[in-house]
């Protein structure tokens, strides 16, 4: 119906249109009574003119016709808006005087009417000065995807200044090419070009392109566009198959027992149907003969037999066919789409990955520090959770005193190691070196001193989750393609524990403390005996590992709840890390990590809708795993691997 719009409309775009009128009355006048009562045929006469008048003022005019708001006064015949009380201009939007008292005719364009303007409008739009209008006609055409539109969006992608806006312009002509372009070529061409695109918009509009449906016929017919044949022994059962032919009406329909129950009812006759008394009737094979003698007098359809049935399956070929009749069509979309939905398998597979990657390194910094104190002193910190605890509330009441985020996290990191080493320091020296080598009176003493200061952080900051917000450079996230994304705060802390990876490397490597750390480690009694402090290593051990535990809270912190029991999230992973990985050994951990990481979400990939059966089946497996490798992946070297 639009077509001679949109092609007034692309002139109008390419060629600079030479306004011989200044004022959109002489056009309205000349078509004064299409304006009042417009139809859908008679409104292309108005639309056309207006176009090719070339005036600004024809969008405002649109946008009021199609509310409604249009009206024409009797005394002069000129057109208004009518706004509140008031009559507008439609040239200079300036108030021409009060509705009231005036004989007005109002324009009342139907439900089709409007639409036709509301289509009208989109593509003025496409080419208005405004970005933001542009942006919202091309996302109106992205949600109605009509053939109307294919002309003059692809009118307007040339003029477009905005480079997003035009690759995005140009992405919806190829996906309407692809539906409407009037020539097998140019929509085979415009299929082709999508096959690098992997969004969900373009599988609908090739999944559109591939819809089918069923048929039946008593041999394959030439003029359909054939997707697949049907075959009963594995794609049809007998019963679906008949069914599919007595709805197309090549076969008499099955007659079902409530099929004879109505028929033996209507046909009594004396107290007998079909030569039997009813009272006999009280089997389904006695209401069958009776039913089947009613067949044989003509007063019901006959009954279908199994052989019957089974010759008209036989006799009849069950396809599916293309809504599509054009079969190159149809195949450039099915090669496409598979294509795509085979790199989109690829796709997800990476972004999973990814997900595990990120996952493992949130491990990894939460279970460093628990390595070192647990490979060093063989100490089971049930408190190790509740340092993650204080460093993400530390990065919490920094930001209060500290608005900018980018300084807060940067003055949040050292605080928080330098708090939760201090505590673990006081805690070693007050509780655990009291407790060495009496596991069970240790674990008890952490544990309790982890409930004591979730109480404590209940007290003081309450129950209510608190926001630690990440600077505005972490917003978002890094998007590869529809499928692959990580956020840029999942990357900060990837990033983050591949540089307490190396740190830690450094100092245990490289430093007088790493050396006596990895002394101890190995062999505590020898250690002592060339004059290292055992004591004083364990103190300076359990406050390194606390306050590493520090600064992964405020990492973690950025994106997970802030609370009273958010240590405990991550206390169990932990544990299960250490032990997995190898207890005392940095490469240990991080392979633990690893695995424990992509564990969960390959478990999660296969069992998406149950979370809690994931983590219950990753305990599983790491059960048994630490059947196999007691001692973990890296397993500890020196005579502490022995005790």
């Amino acid at each position: 119906m639009l077509r001679p719009f949109f092609l007034a409309l692309a002139l109008c775009l390419t060629f600079p249109v030479v306004v011989s009128a200044q004022s959109l009355q002489p056009i309205l006048q000349s078509h004064a009574e299409e304006v009042l009562k417009p139809g859908r045929r008679s409104v292309d006469v108005v639309l056309v003119d207006l176009v090719a008048s070339g005036l600004p003022q024809a969008v405002p005019f649109l946008e009021a016709w199609r509310d409604r708001e249009i009206v024409q006064r009797a005394g002069d015949g000129l057109f208004f808006r009518r706004k509140g009380g008031d009559l507008i201009d439609l040239d200079t939007a300036i108030v021409a005087g009060p509705a009231a008292g005036a004989t007005l005719t109002e324009a009342r364009p139907n439900g089709g009417v409007r639409r036709a303007i509301s289509e009208a409008l989109v593509q003025f739009q496409l080419s208005d000065p405004d970005i933001d209008k542009r942006r919202a006609a091309v996302e109106a055409i992205a949600r109605s995807m009509e053939a109307s539109q294919l002309e003059p969006l692809t009118a307007s992608i040339a003029a477009e200044s905005d480079p997003r806006l035009k690759r995005v312009k140009s992405r919806l002509a190829g996906m309407l090419g692809a539906l409407f372009a009037e020539t097998t070529e140019g929509r085979v061409a415009a299929i082709e070009a999508l096959s690098g695109d992997l969004s969900v918009d373009v599988r609908a509009v090739l999944n559109t392109i591939l819809a089918t449906q069923d048929g039946v016929a008593k041999e394959q017919p030439n003029d359909a566009n054939i997707a697949r044949i049907l075959k009963t022994s594995t794609d049809l059962t007998a019963p679906q198959a008949y069914a599919r032919l007595a709805e197309a009406g090549l076969a008499p329909a099955l007659v079902t027992r409530s099929d004879i129950r109505a028929a033996l009812i209507a046909n009594i006759v004396d107290g007998t149907v079909g030569g039997t008394a009813v009272a006999q009737l009280d089997n389904d094979a006695d209401r069958a003969a009776a039913y089947d003698a009613l067949a044989a007098e003509g007063a019901v359809p006959p009954r279908v037999s199994a052989q019957e049935e089974a010759e008209a399956i036989a006799n009849h070929v069950f396809f599916q066919s293309y809504t599509e009749p054009d079969p190159a069509v149809t195949d450039a979309a099915r090669a496409v789409l598979n294509g795509i939905e085979t790199r989109v398998s690829f796709s997800q597979a990476a972004d999973l990955g990814l997900d595990a990657l990120s996952l493992a390194s949130i491990y990894f910094l939460a279970a460093i520090g628990l390595a070192i104190t647990f490979g060093v002193m063989g100490v089971i910190n049930m408190a190790h959770g509740e340092f993650i605890m204080m460093g993400a509330y530390t990065g919490f009441v920094v930001q209060q005193f500290v608005p900018d985020y980018t300084v807060s996290i940067i003055i949040a990191l050292p605080l928080a190691f330098a708090l939760t080493f201090g505590a673990g320091v006081a805690m070693e020296r007050l509780v655990i070196r009291h407790l060495y080598h009496r596991p069970l009176e240790t674990l008890l003493a952490t544990f309790g001193i982890s409930i004591a200061l979730q109480q404590l952080a209940k007290n003081i900051f309450g129950t209510q989750a608190r926001p630690l917000t990440s600077p505005g450079w972490l917003d978002g996230a890094l998007v590869i393609n529809d499928v692959i994304a990580i956020s840029y705060i999942r990357i900060a802390i990837f990033v983050l524990a591949l540089m307490f990876l190396a740190l830690i490397l450094l100092v245990l490597n490289r430093t007088r403390l790493g050396l006596e750390v990895r002394a101890v480690t190995q062999n505590p009694g020898m250690a002592a005996s060339m004059g290292i402090n055992p004591d004083r290593i364990n103190m300076l051990t359990f406050g390194l590992g606390s306050g590493i535990a520090g600064i992964a809270g405020v990492a973690i912190g950025l994106y997970a709840k802030v609370t009273s029991e958010m240590g405990a999230d991550y206390i169990v992973q932990s544990f299960m890390t250490v032990v997995v990985g190898g207890v005392g050994n940095v490469w240990g951990t991080l392979a633990g990590a690893s695995m424990i990481g992509f564990l969960q979400k390959g478990i999660e990939w296969l069992n998406p809708s149950n979370t809690l059966a994931a983590q219950t089946y990753m305990i599983l497996f790491i059960i048994l795993f630490i059947q196999f490798r007691p001692k973990g992946i890296v397993a500890l070297k020196g005579r502490a691997a022995a005790d």
